[in-house]
């Protein structure tokens, strides 16, 4: 096949392949020889069908398949030669339409190469870790925390009227036009009032009772309420109000422990230290893996495949408009224009993208199949019931297998940087940890 280069520009390139009628001819019969073995026809033997006869037959047949052969095999040793590869697919168009049998095949291909990364000095980068502990009062803090998540509820002094918060527990009965409804009645049922676990507008009513107080409830079931018979109907329930409790923290001891798993109050203490610094640990290496960029992104610059900082730039403005418009849930909107500072951005992320992408060859790191198994596990929790479309869905998608591949595959090669870098740690509190988040989510 002849190649002339007709593009280069930067990391543009563009080519003409030329397939003559012949090299074509001769890979179509190429492949039918491959296949007379099995061919069977009308009159001849399985294997004996002349090659003409074949080519008569079945030549339009494997014309194309040919002919994508022939351009595929052509495009491979082009980059072989040529020692490059391309930042995406190539547009590989045929531009003799009038293309007949017996012409030339004439075909067009173009694409963006990726740039030559140059060589990073690993050793020479600098980062400093903040540590931070779990001290008593964070611990105490965490405890007051789960106390309060496990609150139970303690009678209010008698003649307390209820308030929104506050569990009240009665008797019910609810009618509607006059006759009582399936499911529409229960004794000493517990309601907490804001819990909206009832029909809209029925704990709102029940604000201010107090308990012996008997309060007839009147209120519309939805439309669209599952039970047909009822949707849209006026309901009115009686009600016999037998308690009024307000919310109580529970006790911070021994039986709160074994509440949560642990043996006692001192087991669960230590659980509690222990996640708090794993807390601490992971919004610490979010730092460090932000400085790390940062450094890499100082000591690298090189010329970027205009293609990939375009997608990158909508990609980002689009999430954004997102970001600031989160009632619209679909893609029916205006066009969004990248601004320059989503085009800066966009910058930013190809670059380091490629850099991580070459450091990550270089070393050899892969991604395994357990760790793929168990972010495809991770994802698949977000659709409850439906984990085995997930995992199908997973298996079918050679993109999303990509999505979900790509943050495992960066935070190795992370790990392998931050192992060649000269790494100091810093022990500081809790409190200025935070600050650096927040800073780091504002950058």
């Amino acid at each position: 096949m002849q190649v002339t280069e007709t593009l280069n520009e930067g990391l543009k390139r563009g080519y003409k392949m030329v397939l003559s009628a012949k090299e074509l001819d001769d890979k179509v019969m190429e492949k039918l020889k491959e296949a007379q073995p099995d061919v069977e026809l009308k009159g001849f033997r399985k294997g004996k069908v002349p090659l003409a006869l074949l080519k008569k037959n079945f030549g339009q047949r494997v014309m194309g398949e040919a002919m994508q052969e022939t351009v595929d095999g052509a495009m491979s040793r082009h980059f072989e030669e040529k020692g490059e590869r391309p930042a995406a697919e190539p547009d590989v168009k045929m531009t003799n339409e009038d293309w007949k049998e017996g012409d030339d095949v004439e075909i067009e291909m173009t694409y963006e190469a990726l740039p030559e990364i140059p060589e990073v000095d690993l050793k020479s980068i600098k980062l400093e870790r903040l540590v931070a502990k779990a001290d008593d009062k964070a611990v105490d803090e965490a405890l007051a925390n789960l106390a309060e998540s496990a609150q139970d509820f303690k009678d209010r002094k008698k003649g307390s009227k209820a308030k929104d918060g506050d569990q009240v527990v009665m008797d019910f009965l609810g009618k509607v036009d006059g006759e009582a409804f399936e499911g529409g009645s229960a004794d000493d049922y517990p309601l907490v009032l804001g819990s909206n676990s009832f029909i809209p507008g029925f704990e709102d009513q029940l604000v201010g009772v107090k308990a012996g107080e008997e309060k007839s409830v009147t209120v519309s079931f939805p439309e669209d309420y599952q039970a047909e018979h009822l949707a849209g109907k006026e309901a009115v329930f009686d009600c016999t109000i037998k308690a009024v409790k307000e919310p109580a923290a529970a006790k911070i001891d021994d039986e709160l422990a074994k509440k949560f798993g642990a043996e006692d109050l001192d087991g669960l203490k230590t659980q509690i230290r222990e996640r708090l610094e794993e807390e601490y640990a992971g919004a610490s290496r979010a730092i460090l893996k932000r400085r790390l960029l940062d450094e890499l992104d100082k000591k690298v610059s090189f010329e970027l495949p205009p293609s990939m900082v375009e997608i990158e730039s909508k990609q980002i403005a689009h999430q954004l408009w997102h970001d600031e418009n989160p009632d619209v849930q679909g893609h029916d909107h205006p066009e969004i224009e990248p601004t320059d500072e989503h085009k800066a951005l966009a910058e930013r992320r190809v670059r380091l993208g490629l850099l991580l992408a070459e450091l990550g060859q270089k070393a050899e790191v892969e991604v395994t199949d357990a760790e793929m198994t168990q972010a495809v596990m991770t994802q698949a929790r977000q659709y409850p019931g439906q984990e085995r479309e997930f995992f199908e869905f997973v298996q079918n998608n050679p993109q999303m297998r990509q999505q979900l591949r790509a943050p495992i595959f960066e935070d190795k090669v992370v790990d392998y940087v931050v192992e060649l870098a000269k790494v100091s740690e810093k022990e500081i509190t809790k409190a200025k940890l935070e600050k650096e988040i927040e800073a780091l989510e504002d950058a």
